[in-house]
């Protein structure tokens, strides 16, 4: 079964968001033609405001 963290990786990686680096417990992502970081935490759930905040970042409409 596919997390929430895992479709929104790959939705990220789909839309040119890459792996910057790993933190403690999260992911750090940055895309070439947009300013700012998506932090994408290593949960397998995450809570609606948390998949809100990284939607509205990458510029994803809801």
């Amino acid at each position: 079964m596919e997390t929430d963290r895992e479709k929104i990786r790959r939705r990220l990686e789909k839309d040119d968001w890459y792996l910057h680096r790993h933190g403690k417990g999260h992911d750090i992502y940055r895309h070439p033609s947009i300013k700012g970081i998506i932090t994408l935490p290593r949960h397998r759930k995450l809570t609606p405001l948390v998949v809100r905040t990284i939607a509205a970042k990458a510029g994803w409409s809801i």
